[in-house]
């Protein structure tokens, strides 16, 4: 009867890129961060983190993150370690690997949705280790 949404996104944001800011370079970091811009280079997080991707935020390059929510648009693939929203005006043009997914009606994925399930890393990184058990 009472529970805990173990896949309840973080509502703290550490750091906004705003609505008129493009970061080219690839973009390191914790907390939580929220894209309201652009970000042209990877993103990826130096301790599990929340990526929060707004209606009119976009990323131009590969995402690698424990907990990510998707509004806005991104152009490479999607390592979500943890979990995935896929929001109602999300696109995503890259493949989404994901341990537990959430996909409203109206997002958009443009290549493969790619369940991580309880992968070890060395699976995660060899196709063949998976295939052999």
């Amino acid at each position: 009867m009472f529970f805990r949404n173990r896949n309840k996104v973080a509502s703290r944001i550490d750091t906004l890129i705003g609505a008129e800011t493009r970061v080219d370079g690839d973009m390191h970091f914790s907390g939580g961060l929220r894209v309201d811009g652009t970000i042209r280079g990877n993103v990826t997080e130096s301790v599990p983190s929340t990526l929060v991707l707004s209606e009119h935020g976009c990323i131009e390059g590969m995402v690698k993150v424990s907990q990510v929510v998707l509004n806005g648009k991104v152009v490479g693939p999607v390592n979500a370690l943890q979990f995935v929203e896929l929001q109602a005006k999300s696109r995503v043009t890259g493949d989404v690997s994901y341990k537990t997914l959430e996909m409203h009606t109206g997002s958009v994925v443009e290549g493969k949705l790619v369940y991580m399930g309880d992968r070890t890393d060395e699976a995660a990184l060899d196709p063949l280790m998976a295939s052999r058990d």
